[in-house]
């Protein structure tokens, strides 16, 4: 009807206004925070898939001129969007329990704690040699990875408190110290330790992210490591992208978005590495 905006019309005006008082907020070009925002909506889509998010996320910030703590900080805040999201869509749909994970959810916390303190004491200097090796290494395991081959139609294997302790303690861990394809360790470790079916384990695995990334963001927050206006901005498209994402992981699963996940983390890697 004549003077009745459409939603894509409000849409237009709210990333304008978003736009204009990031830019104005920052040193972030408006080209730059478009790329980035873009950036997190991928991310969103393909971490809630099959993992791996922050394979994309965190190259995008580190590029946009973030030190790495500030961006590993950042990158926590809107990841947390997406994994709840995610998480939520997988518990209604009942494809993960939480009362039956509960030791799992208290390891991953606390080994998220200890691993974030461990990244604010590493040098800015150590993280900037490290971090993007670590991405593209990532990136190359997954590449390689024939989830296909695991997921099949298995009895379920026993779920001891010691597995469950150990696992969510040590990625947990990893989750705050670096970060980079903690998704995806969850689904193949998921996948092997408890003869889950793929959706199963994926469901799993965004429960535990968003406990570990949380748990990081909160720890980082605390030490003064986060840009809060990217890292809302990015987490609102992060947010839309994990739930159109977890929908297409439980109607078609990871197969549909892995070949262009790759192309886009070794594409950002290299280009890491190179600079």
């Amino acid at each position: 009807m004549p003077g009745e905006r459409t939603i894509i019309e409000e849409l237009i005006t709210l990333l304008t206004n978003a736009l204009e008082f990031i830019t104005a907020s920052s040193l972030i070009t408006p080209e730059l925070w478009l790329l980035l925002i873009l950036a997190a909506f991928s991310a969103g889509m393909i971490d809630a898939i099959a993992g791996g998010g922050g394979l994309i996320t965190i190259p995008a910030l580190l590029m946009a001129g973030l030190p790495p703590h500030l961006a590993l900080g950042t990158n926590k805040l809107c990841a947390s969007f997406g994994s709840f999201t995610a998480t939520l869509v997988f518990i209604r749909q009942g494809v993960f329990q939480p009362k039956m994970w509960y030791l799992s959810s208290v390891a991953t916390l606390t080994g998220a704690v200890f691993g974030t303190i461990c990244a604010t004491l590493i040098s800015i200097e150590f993280l900037n040699q490290v971090l993007p090796v670590l991405i593209i290494s990532v990136a190359i395991y997954m590449l390689f990875q024939n989830y296909s081959s695991l997921d099949q139609h298995r009895p379920p294997a026993p779920q001891s408190h010691q597995v469950k302790i150990t696992q969510g303690t040590a990625i947990g861990f990893y989750d705050g110290i670096a970060g980079p394809g903690t998704g995806s360790f969850w689904v193949v470790s998921n996948l092997l330790l408890y003869r889950q079916s793929l959706l199963q384990a994926s469901g799993h695995a965004r429960a535990m992210n968003f406990i570990s990334n949380i748990t990081s963001f909160i720890t980082f927050a605390l030490l003064g490591q986060v840009n809060w206006l990217l890292g809302l901005s990015m987490g609102g498209f992060l947010l839309i992208g994990a739930w159109l994402g977890a929908h297409m992981a439980i109607a078609k699963g990871a197969k549909l978005i892995k070949p262009i996940f790759m192309t886009v983390v070794i594409a950002i890697s290299v280009k890491l590495l190179v600079n």
